[in-house]
């Protein structure tokens, strides 16, 4: 099923490997295939590109305004229109890495994606890219229309850990599971002082979410980054301080596999549809998109972690750590669980109660977010992502 993105700016045409599409079509690889076309419709260039086959594909920012980069999972795409002095001067095609075809179009003024998908109707697969000449999407201007999109905007979804019929850990008189909604609720209104940022809630209230439907209500918003929220406590040993954990490599096949024979073809990747696709075309879809998302999300944990130190919260001696959560199984999301302390501590316990606390740890989560989003724009935008 064909998915649109439109009104992308330039550096949040793509924010992680599959959040365009994939589309799977029964063509033999032998059809006859149109060529490669840059037209104008209106006030739109529309670039068609065709495929041999069906392929994973994206397009990639670029600090160029005037260059479209679009990358493709076959070493062997793809036929490019020829350059004109009107609108293209000039169009080549190189490997980016293995597997994967980079496609560069340098045009005659600068250009702002509209809209993108793939077609396959009764031919071969095609390309469909559309974009506003001059960078000016006409939605900004029109009345009525789409504003301008937004290069800086981030959509955080938070998971307050348990609630309802799962109360959580529980110590002196506190229920995990309420202190968790509580700081959802202080960190919501930190993270929405900023403009750019937009925040949904796996739960706003003491009721029972399963750990795979977190995550659903994640993608169904478009969020860029998973929190999970949670305040252990324990039974004997003495531990303190705030912890991030982040999903470990060596669990990310497992989890793919897992995800593949238990989650719906819509419920894997955002803006995916692999209904109808075999569990081993999900697991390696899957698989791909974990290479692009597991860097991001020891950054994510790197960044959270210096927020916290920054605004001088105690953090636990050991505060970066990995565990094989479900609840970070999120192939294309980077997502981190935040245990904000332990409710078996003394001194936690006052600090997770404080208000004072909770509002100095909420803006350090905001600011760690904020200089984790710049900085991974910067690293996915130098290594062609």
């Amino acid at each position: 099923m064909p998915e649109k993105i439109k009104g992308m700016s330039r550096f949040t045409r793509i924010t992680s490997a599959f959040a365009v599409a994939l589309a799977f079509c029964a063509t033999p690889a032998a059809a006859v295939e149109p060529a490669p076309s840059l037209t104008k419709d209106g006030g739109e260039l529309v670039l068609r590109l065709p495929l041999a086959r069906p392929v994973l594909w994206r397009i990639v920012p670029s600090s160029d305004a005037a260059r479209l980069v679009v990358e493709v999972s076959d070493p062997s795409c793809c036929v490019l229109p020829k350059p004109n002095p009107d609108t293209l001067r000039a169009a080549g095609v190189s490997v980016s890495r293995a597997g994967w075809s980079e496609m560069t179009l340098d045009f005659a003024r600068p250009v702002e994606v509209a809209s993108a998908e793939m077609r396959t109707g009764d031919g071969a697969p095609l390309l469909e890219i559309r974009l506003y000449p001059d960078g000016t999407p006409k939605a900004a201007a029109a009345p009525g229309g789409e504003a301008a999109p937004d290069p800086k905007r981030l959509v955080i979804a938070i998971d307050p850990g348990h609630g309802g019929r799962d109360p959580g850990a529980q110590y002196g008189g506190i229920t995990e599971a309420e202190l968790t909604l509580e700081f959802a609720g202080v960190l919501r209104d930190a993270l929405l002082l900023n403009p750019h940022i937009r925040v949904v809630l796996t739960r706003d209230a003491d009721v029972f979410v399963p750990l795979e439907d977190r995550l659903t209500r994640a993608r169904a918003a478009g969020a860029d980054v998973f929190i999970s929220l949670h305040a252990d406590a324990l039974s004997s040993g003495r531990a303190s301080g705030i912890t991030v954990y982040s999903l470990p490599s060596r669990a990310e096949e497992a989890a793919a596999e897992r995800m593949a024979e238990r989650h719906s073809g819509t419920d894997l990747l955002t803006g995916l549809d692999l209904t109808g696709a075999g569990d081993d075309v999900k697991v390696a879809l899957l698989d791909l998109a974990r290479r692009d998302t597991e860097p991001r999300n020891r950054a994510l944990s790197a960044a959270l972690v210096g927020g916290f130190r920054n605004a001088g919260l105690r953090v636990n001696s050991r505060p970066e750590r990995q565990a094989d959560l479900a609840v970070l199984r999120a192939a294309e999301i980077p997502s981190v669980l935040i245990e904000l302390g332990f409710i078996s501590s003394k001194r936690d316990r006052g600090r997770l109660t404080s208000d004072d606390w909770q509002a100095g740890a909420a803006a350090a989560i905001r600011d760690g977010l904020l200089l984790w989003q710049d900085e991974d724009r910067l690293r996915r935008s130098a290594v062609g992502q």
